[in-house]
């Protein structure tokens, strides 16, 4: 397979992985892009490259830094503005975790939180209120597991020996 079909390939495939994730497809799309390209891009080089409108680029280009996976980079003398992606696949998993926690995890653990404690409603039985309850403080339970466990893997990548640990036990390359 010669390389510009297996990047289309790629691009593709990780298109379809982000959509399954919950973000764009584009979105997945672009941060491909410039994750397989050596050097940065440009807005122009994003909208010829995958076909798309120059707000598309721009705006999945903004949402991919938020999430702290790409950075612009300046040139002196270029009015343009070019994009590259976090290379460190480790690092790009730990911010992308980092993200969704926060996106995702937090928020619903606030309305478990919210909610554990519930009186009966007129009408309602013991049961009903006793299986509700007894379900909430399940997933409860769970949602505090995965944002232990979230936790543990977001620090492993502040703390240098838990860090250092999780990349040798990375296959290697």
């Amino acid at each position: 397979m010669q390389l510009d079909e297996a990047k289309s390939k790629f691009i593709e495939g990780w298109g379809t992985l982000g959509s399954a994730w919950g973000v764009s497809r584009t979105m997945a799309q672009v941060h491909a892009l410039l994750l397989v390209s050596p050097g940065a891009l440009s807005t122009e080089d994003l909208m010829e490259q995958l076909q798309i409108s120059r707000g598309n680029a721009n705006m999945n280009v903004r949402a991919l830094m938020d999430w702290g996976i790409v950075r612009k980079e300046l040139r002196p003398g270029e009015r343009r503005e070019f994009f590259s992606a976090e290379k460190d696949i480790h690092r790009v998993a730990t911010l992308i975790l980092k993200e969704r926690r926060k996106r995702e995890l937090e928020p619903i653990m606030r309305v478990l939180s919210e909610i554990k404690q519930v009186e009966p409603t007129p009408g309602a039985t013991s049961e009903e209120t006793e299986s509700f309850t007894k379900m909430i403080d399940s997933i409860h339970s769970f949602a505090e597991f995965a944002d232990g466990a979230a936790s543990t893997l977001i620090k492993a990548d502040e703390n240098w020996f838990l860090s250092t640990f999780m990349k040798l036990m990375r296959p290697s390359q």
